[in-house]
């Protein structure tokens, strides 16, 4: 009997399916914790960085992501991309594509979202807004639109903080070799034109050459005293310590003692964002402790504090004994009434040979720890 023309069709359709679709592997995210949000594999050479979560008022979640490594073009000008989900994190859409902007941090402001971070890797400092919930973005391209400093500066998706009706943030001034880099904080008053670059302060660039360490990606918090400091990572692999610096009430310099101002925290040697919780009465943070086992960022844990210094860890969250390709790290967290909810740059199988290395994660996660103030201790489900 004859082949009909449509099934002659079909056949060759069939085979041309298989020979040049079938034949790719297809990524595989069945293994990975948590709800992916957004996948780069390790072949492509764009590593997924700068985690960043926010809630805008309506109650819809947005998140974001840059890209760095050796096809990111991250040095010049690198891309953010903007998520957003409906259904508190069990789905999400990718909304916008920013560029340039690096390591940006989405915070909401008068009803607007915002994202302040730099031009480039070690670039200028920029400020964007939204007035659609992330949709469309202003363009930075003078001090009156988004372009607040000129210079070689660093930072990480850190928390924004308000406080004596002013907008706070930490940055670093990376001039010279990594050890040399100064901390800053940068701060608004709370009713200006944050898009104006007159309308920030920076503290003068505070060195500290004698702790032979690099001081990064500064958490910005009072104290239960009502004092605001600065709280930065060591950036030493293996030490659990975090450095605090004090913000002096004019918003122009920062301080710190020697002698008592370097702390052990899990998680100290790494970034991480701590938050109050009124109802506790304590701090919290979500970070990738690195000692007791040893570890690198395949260990993250959840702890807290009630006064900055003593920290205790209240549970396990995620674990992976593998620590050279796997990692959960950078978080971003927020409270979300009883719970809280976090985004992760984490490194895990892809079912395409999965990360790079731990460092160069290859997925943007969302996660929620349910009932966090009464749940027991434990990883999560």
């Amino acid at each position: 009997m004859p082949i009909s023309k449509t099934k002659t069709v079909a056949y060759l359709l069939l085979m041309f399916i298989l020979l040049h679709v079938g034949c790719s592997k297809i990524p595989d995210h069945s293994k990975v914790p948590g709800v992916v949000i957004s996948h780069s594999p390790a072949s492509s050479g764009r590593y997924i960085g700068s985690p960043s979560i926010a809630v805008l008022p309506n109650g819809d979640y947005v998140a974001s992501h840059d890209f760095f490594g050796p096809e990111a073009n991250h040095k010049v000008s690198p891309i953010s991309l903007v998520f957003a989900s409906s259904d508190r994190g069990e789905t999400w859409k990718q909304i916008a594509k920013i560029e340039p902007l690096f390591w940006g941090k989405l915070f909401v402001h008068n009803s607007a979202l915002y994202m302040l971070g730099t031009r480039h890797e070690y670039g200028d400092v920029l400020i964007r807004r939204s007035d659609d919930g992330g949709h469309t973005w202003t363009t930075p391209d003078s001090p009156e639109t988004g372009v607040l400093k000129v210079g070689p500066y660093h930072c990480a998706p850190c928390r924004v903080v308000v406080d004596n009706d002013r907008i706070w943030r930490s940055f670093e001034l990376a001039e010279g070799s990594r050890p040399e880099w100064s901390a800053i904080v940068i701060s608004a008053p709370v009713d200006a034109d944050l898009l104006n670059a007159s309308s920030w302060t920076f503290t003068e660039p505070y060195q500290h050459l004698w702790s032979e360490s690099q001081w990064i990606e500064g958490n910005v918090v009072l104290t239960p005293e009502g004092k605001l400091v600065n709280i930065l990572r060591t950036n030493r692999q293996g030490d659990d310590r975090a450095a605090i610096t004090w913000v002096a009430e004019d918003g122009k310099t920062l301080s710190h003692d020697r002698d008592k101002d370097l702390i052990d925290m899990p998680g100290g040697g790494v970034k991480f964002t701590i938050r109050f919780d009124e109802q506790t009465g304590r701090y919290w943070a979500v970070v990738s402790k690195q000692t007791n086992p040893e570890a690198y960022r395949n260990n993250l844990v959840l702890i807290s504090s009630d006064n900055l210094r003593d920290w205790q860890v209240e549970s396990p969250l995620l674990f992976h004994e593998d620590s050279e390709k796997h990692a959960w790290q950078y978080v971003d967290w927020l409270f979300d009434g009883n719970d809280i909810i976090f985004v992760s740059r984490t490194a895990f199988d892809d079912g395409l040979g999965g990360a790079y290395k731990a460092h160069d994660a290859n997925y943007l996660t969302f996660h929620r720890i349910a009932n966090f103030r009464t749940r027991e201790p434990g990883p999560l489900q």
